[in-house]
């Protein structure tokens, strides 16, 4: 995959850059995503992102974009955005930095996927293990050799939808990702090797 999209059967990924910058704001909807988050939850500590929620966010995320750092990649189906995943080199998230749960494991230099979003008309279509996949290809096209994530445990009835924005951890499995870390009784860290040197 390079940066022009790339096609999966009906679905192309892209990476987001200014030039689709229309396309990521309808995705998200009048309400930036959860609670006027924008994709901005662990780009920023707890106070500002609250502090920040709405308009705000929506400024901050629109300037990572237009510094070009394409801080993940949309999925299209029929020239509409349908589906998006952050993903970005994990100190792009100081908020991963001061959770408990979500440490470091070690001092590997990864790159971190935080967020999905996928449109309400193509959840339970395997759109999340595609958008994962082309996250990894765009972190091996950049020099990226692990890529890591942070899913919930599937298969408990007591999460709701909401919960799919951090991914759960079936859809990683499917994505060849495995589990390094078991933090909590919900949460694990799981990572996919990219490179030989880190296997």
């Amino acid at each position: 995959m390079s940066d022009s999209t790339a096609t999966t059967t009906e679905i192309t990924t892209a990476p987001l850059t200014p030039e689709r910058w229309d396309d990521f704001e309808a995705l998200m909807g009048p309400k930036g995503g959860s609670g006027g988050c924008w994709c901005m939850l662990w780009r920023q500590s707890k106070a500002e992102h609250d502090a920040n929620a709405g308009a705000p966010n929506r400024q901050a995320m629109r300037g990572i974009v237009e510094r070009r750092q394409a801080p993940g990649l949309l999925a299209y189906e029929g020239g509409v955005a349908v589906g998006w995943i952050s993903v970005a080199p994990r100190p792009s998230f100081p908020r991963l930095e001061t959770s408990r749960v979500l440490r470091p494991v070690d001092d590997a230099e990864v790159w971190s996927v935080s967020c999905f979003l996928i449109a309400r008309s193509h959840r339970r279509r395997g759109l999340a293990t595609k958008l994962l996949e082309a996250a990894c290809a765009f972190v091996a096209e950049r020099g990226g050799r692990i890529v890591e994530g942070y899913p919930i445990v599937a298969g408990r009835r007591d999460y709701p939808e909401v919960y799919a924005w951090i991914g759960f951890d079936t859809v990683f499995k499917r994505a060849g990702f495995e589990e390094v870390a078991r933090t909590s009784t919900k949460r694990r860290i799981m990572r996919k090797v990219l490179s030989a040197d880190d296997a």
